[in-house]
């Protein structure tokens, strides 16, 4: 076999259980890819993006539920190395990238204000332009379970908030897009584990703004989140499936208050506390 070949065959077999199942399971769950789908998948040259491209690309030679795919590589700026390295992996993975340039990193690194916040934002409509512009109706991210339980306790701890990433969401801005999230039940352990096995190389942080501002802001609050969430690990293993599953088992009837999603009303348990009348 060529070596494309055997990366792909370690996804569906040494890594079926870690890897291809959940990813699998994300796909059905969540209802993520419909007949008639054209799907981008956004390719930022890190390990999570590039599994994500590998298994849309098995999924779509054998998925039962007929898509396409077109896979996306937005270069906001990266330092001439780094999209070598891209583009490099993409080529011995037979991922056949489409490139496309943008301000990014520029605008964000004179903007002020919160860098990642700000270069987030602009990515997520850079990329929805683009793939409508392929005639694309949803965009593919490779954020995985780690991302989904981080992003809880970040807004729990610094938003005052019980909200994490959603395996889908409508587009607000793009009419008709959608975005998804297929590695959503994968753990960010497996991926790692998954590219060493490969003997694999991938970007971790191509930022430019992060690069020159890390010695001076020290760590950042997602991976503070991300060390205190390995610790608890080594209290209890299965801390990492409780969390996300907590996501999916919440009793709003013993929550004090919650809010509307999308119309932002607040609720409070007195709305019905004297009608139900148990202890």
């Amino acid at each position: 076999m060529q070596r494309f070949q055997e990366i792909e065959r370690s996804i569906i077999k040494k890594y079926r259980k870690t890897i291809w199942n959940p990813f699998v399971g994300s796909v059905k769950t969540y209802a993520l890819i419909q007949p008639g789908d054209r799907i981008a998948v956004c390719i930022s040259g890190g390990k999570d993006s590039m599994l994500l491209a590998k298994c849309m690309q098995e999924l779509e030679r054998h998925s039962e539920v007929p898509f396409s795919a077109e896979y996306l590589v937005m270069d906001p700026g990266y330092r001439r190395e780094n999209r070598e390295r891209l583009l490099e992996n993409a080529a011995v993975m037979r991922i056949p990238v489409k490139v496309f340039e943008s301000p990014i990193f520029d605008v964000v690194s004179s903007a002020g204000g919160s860098p990642c916040y700000l270069c987030a934002r602009m990515r997520r409509g850079y990329l929805y332009h683009q793939a409508q512009q392929l005639g694309c109706n949803k965009i593919a991210l490779g954020h995985h379970m780690d991302d989904v339980i981080e992003t809880l306790l970040l807004n729990m701890m610094y938003a005052s908030e019980i909200k994490t990433m959603m395996p889908k969401l409508h587009s607000t801005n793009f009419a008709g897009m959608e975005l998804i999230r297929p590695l959503y039940r994968v753990k960010e352990r497996d991926i790692i584990s998954w590219a060493a096995y490969n003997g694999l190389s991938f970007l971790r942080c191509a930022c430019r703004f992060t690069e020159q501002s890390a010695q001076e802001d020290g760590l950042s609050k997602r991976l503070e989140i991300k060390q205190w969430i390995a610790s608890l690990r080594q209290i209890n293993p299965n801390v990492d499936d409780n969390l996300f599953r907590s996501l999916h088992n919440a009793n709003i009837g013993n929550l004090p208050g919650y809010r509307e999603r999308d119309k932002g009303k607040v609720h409070s348990f007195l709305e019905t506390y004297d009608s139900k009348k148990t202890s």
